[in-house]
């Protein structure tokens, strides 16, 4: 059974930075991980889709929102997944959900494996 454990969220000023951590543990399958993603989900909102990263790490896709300010990276060991968060706004502020599954994906549905989430507030 694989499980997902974020850390990192905070409170930040607008302008900040923040890096979010993303731990796999349980492992299972390793298709069942190969592809990670970042959504965030902002009080009276639907989750959103944020950023998308392949088992290799090489190949990344973001949401037009992050784009040019997030960067979503994957360690060596393929089993921690980052999200570097710079020049923060305010509309950024929301709990930031990692998420696992087996084929590249936007939406929830397409993810098998949720983490807690994490908070991140950012103050303007």
């Amino acid at each position: 059974q694989v499980q997902l454990v974020e850390s990192g969220g905070g409170l930040v000023q607008a302008g900040d930075s923040l890096r979010l951590s993303c731990v796999v543990f349980g492992f299972g399958r390793t298709d069942d991980w190969a592809f990670m993603s970042w959504f965030r989900q902002a009080p009276g909102k639907e989750r959103e889709f944020v950023a998308l990263i392949n088992f290799s790490g090489r190949s990344a896709y973001y949401a037009d929102p992050v784009k040019g300010r997030f960067t979503i990276s994957r360690s060596n060991g393929k089993t921690t997944v980052y999200l570097q968060m710079n020049s923060l706004k305010s509309e950024d502020t929301a709990v930031y959900y990692c998420a696992a599954g087996r084929s590249t994906g936007l939406t929830v549905d397409d993810y098998d494996y949720w983490g807690q989430g994490t908070q991140v507030t950012v103050s303007s």
